[in-house]
């Protein structure tokens, strides 16, 4: 990795290379040639290179010196925002650094390393022992009495880094293997702390000493003759503590500077970045939010900050795993800043976060235009494509990651994944093999590389491998693995034919497929309801009570807006919405709310946004979320119809219009249950009928078996069976203990669980013309019916339907 100081002489020597008539400033033809040159495996056309280049000069306008061009300073500012790869770049111009550079930078450091009493001269000398940030434009040292305290505390940082390594206290982690987040760490160059992170040892008495002694530093950077002196002493400070990643005592500093002048953004941004990087996620976002709201009150002053601040925002909204949020701060700078691969990169990364894949598709396809060596955005594009089932170009961006960083975890891991979806084990095994020589402790890749191993039927490596993943860890996604690995194990009994009958079924079609008694429910409708049981679960609304719902709709105030059509609606963006959702799950961690949200997107949002405007209707949300929250199913009625009654054709009084009733029972319904699209919904379109609807007449068409959303009730025998044992009786196809409803045969005898009953199957052993079913709620209801049996004579109650 190149030094701070190199890598500010690549930026010269790149200027230098390219200022063919060497008058200070790179012309439009020159950067043309620069953006050609940096770029050797990319076509451009006329437009695209115009395209750039006015984006370039209008966004660095400040750097623009009349007809000379862009200057070395705004050059270098361009590299700063992320618009380009300095090293690569360089290393694509096969430059060299001029010898004198290097050695001025050696000697640089070597003066450094003076006693802190000692006397020094503010002027060149010290400027290069410093960071080159510190002498950059906008964001730089401004007062000698800084240089000053800058000096000190490189000298005190030193002392306490020999001192601990001697004493082999401080860590260093190698972070190469990781995908990297994109983070604009800082506005200058920095070293970049994905390459590695140092880890201080705080505990001991040397680090408490160099506290105090920093204190006093602050101390004189408090008694600057003004305050503008002071303000630049404490970022003077930070700035250098950021640089060695003493991130903790750097956000005191930042913070002390945004006291002195809180319109300024930079110290805003700097303590939102030392906050996220301690993990202080929510605390970054506010400071972030701020550093915002300065840039844009500031007008122009900050403009080549703003791109920077809507990235780290959107990192650290993900951190919370607001998603949705993060994607608009990412677009946000990418219309900002259109060069800006990162944003790019992350936008794409964050929609494929959320099951938007073809638009996340287009934006890692865009950063790896910008920057084709960019192995994140070709690993992330690869997990797209293969999310849309386009497993071989998969392949290839997995490659394409994998050959320009050969230890990408992230890349190995998933394609190792991809090639268990194809069935190609043995490629599969050899992949997670890879990324456990890169991470030995990865113990999902452990897990996985035994049922990678068992698919490929070499049941004792399997094994083995199954031993070293128990010795990495005891965690409960390892008892789910081996369910998996015994389910592999019954395909491949199926496969043989099914040795004794275990394993194996027949799938039976639904007209054979009959019922005994009223109570015994449609095979059809227990798919149905298990598939929305299934996705209460994966959202957690099942854990979301309808009161909170009702709560947030009574708090939560849409202004009224309207459409094109001009009817007036209460529409919401999404990432506004994802905030409510906020609320409403506030019990999960970041990462399942991420996956809840995804989920949600995937199956809710994309109906109720059909046009793709971004916006949703509140008030129907909130009606389509309420029948699966948990609570009293007459509540849940209750809030979709008070939901209802927040639509702006509907407000202010105790009825619904008809055509509102109608439109959210057909959304319903396309939502819910999968065999009916929303083509029903398109028939509504241009629905003139204006009558209006009241509580118990929606009720009625709500509970309508047919029409409406009876399955609901379906739903809450569910939800109530979900603890429901039936003694040893496990079902006679998956083996499982049956938990929640029994189907007995009344003929054979054998028993099915509710996933089995649902999906048709049967034993092979019991291969009859029809299969007559009855349930049984409980083990109680059993002993009942076959008390009754032996008490009365035997009556048919049989209903045939399918």
């Amino acid at each position: 990795m190149a030094t701070r100081g190199s890598r500010a002489e690549k930026v010269k020597r790149i200027f230098q290379h390219f200022d063919m008539n060497r008058d200070g400033g790179l012309n439009r033809d020159e950067m043309a040639s620069l953006v050609v040159a940096v770029n050797p495996r990319v076509k451009f056309s006329d437009e695209q290179i115009n395209a750039i280049l006015d984006e370039v000069f209008r966004t660095y306008g400040e750097f623009i010196d009349g007809e000379k061009g862009l200057t070395h300073e705004g050059l270098l500012r361009t590299y700063d925002d992320g618009a380009g790869d300095v090293d690569r770049d360089f290393d694509a111009l096969a430059l060299e650094l001029a010898p004198d550079s290097a050695k001025g930078i050696s000697m640089a450091s070597e003066a450094s390393s003076s006693s802190i009493a000692d006397e020094r001269v503010v002027e060149p000398h010290t400027k290069q022992r410093t960071a080159i940030w510190a002498a950059s434009p906008n964001h730089g040292i401004v007062f000698d009495d800084s240089w000053k305290l800058v000096d000190d505390l490189e000298i005190l940082i030193k002392r306490l880094k020999a001192k601990q390594v001697k004493d082999g206290k401080t860590k260093g982690d190698n972070f190469d293997i990781y995908s990297d987040p994109g983070w604009s760490r800082e506005l200058g160059p920095s070293t970049e702390l994905s390459e590695k992170r140092v880890i201080w040892e705080e505990s001991g008495h040397d680090y408490t000493a160099f506290v105090k002694e920093l204190g006093v530093l602050r101390s004189r950077a408090d008694g600057a003759r003004s305050r503008e002196e002071a303000f630049d002493g404490h970022m003077a400070i930070g700035r250098v503590l950021y640089e060695h990643q003493l991130f903790k005592e750097a956000l005191v500093s930042f913070k002390r500077a945004s006291e002195l002048q809180p319109t300024d953004v930079r110290p805003h941004f700097r303590a939102g970045n030392c906050l996220y990087v301690i993990g202080k996620h929510e605390e970054a976002k506010k400071d972030f939010l701020l550093a915002l709201e300065a840039a844009e009150v500031g007008g122009n002053q900050w403009a080549y900050l703003l791109p920077q601040i809507h990235v780290n925002l959107g990192i650290s909204l993900e951190g919370e795993g607001m998603v949705l949020s993060a994607c608009e701060h990412y677009r946000e700078a990418a219309i900002l800043c259109p060069t800006h691969f990162r944003a790019l990169k992350l936008l794409g990364s964050a929609l494929f976060g959320v099951g938007e894949y073809r638009a996340a598709e287009k934006a890692l396809e865009e950063a790896i235009f910008l920057k084709p060596d960019y192995a994140d955005a070709h690993c992330d594009l690869g997990s797209a494509l293969h999310a849309m089932g386009e497993d071989e170009r998969a392949i290839q961006e997995f490659q394409k990651a994998i050959d320009l960083r050969p230890g990408h975890v992230d890349a190995l891991y998933n394609l190792g994944g991809l090639y268990m979806d194809m069935g190609r084990y043995q490629r599969a095994s050899e992949m997670y093999t890879r990324v456990l020589a890169v991470w030995p402790n990865h113990w999902r890749a452990q897990l996985n590389k035994a049922v990678a191993l068992l698919g490929a039927e070499e049941s004792e490596e399997a094994k083995k491998a199954l031993k070293e993943a128990l010795k990495m860890t005891n965690r409960v996604e390892l008892h789910d693995a081996i369910a998996h690995l015994k389910q592999l194990q019954k395909k491949k009994l199926k496969a043989n034919g099914g040795a004794n009958g275990e394993g194996a079924f027949l799938v039976v079609e639904l007209s054979k497929f009959k019922r005994v008694g009223q109570r015994t429910i449609q095979r059809q409708e227990l798919a149905n309801a298990l598939e929305i049981r299934a996705f209460q679960r994966l959202t957690r609304l099942s854990h979301c009570n309808v009161d909170l719902l009702k709560k947030e709709m009574r708090e939560n105030e849409v202004p009224v807006s309207y459409s094109g059509s001009g009817v007036p609606e209460k529409t919401i963006r999404k990432a506004a919405l994802e905030g409510i959702l906020r609320k409403l799950l506030h019990f999960l961690k970041p990462e399942t709310f991420q996956g809840a949200v995804k989920a949600i997107n995937e199956r809710i949002l994309s109906v109720l946004d059909d046009s793709g405007s971004g916006r949703v209707d509140l008030g129907m949300f909130y009606a389509v979320l309420a029948p699966i929250c948990v609570g009293p199913p007459d509540k849940r009625k209750q809030a979709v119809f008070d939901a209802l009654l927040l639509r702006p054709v509907n407000e202010g009084g105790a009825q619904i219009k008809n055509v509102d009733a109608v439109w959210y029972i057909k959304l319903l319904r396309a939502i819910y249950i999968p065999s009916h699209g929303v083509s029903e919904i398109q028939e509504l379109h241009g629905e003139t009928n204006v009558s209006v609807v009241s509580f118990p007449e929606f009720l009625e068409m709500f509970d309508d078996p047919d029409w409406g959303f009876g399955i609901m009730a379906t739903l809450v025998k569910l939800e109530t069976g979900d603890r429901t044992r039936h003694g040893r009786h496990a079902c006679s196809v998956c083996r499982y203990p049956i938990i929640g409803s029994r189907f007995k045969e009344v003929k054979s005898h054998f028993s099915l669980c509710n996933q089995c009953y649902s999906e048709g199957k049967v034993p092979p052993a019991f291969k009859q013309e029809e299969y007559r079913f009855k349930e049984y709620g409980s083990e109680a209801e059993a002993m009942k019916d076959k008390c009754m049996l032996f008490s009365l004579p035997s009556k048919s109650s049989s209903q045939n339907d399918p």
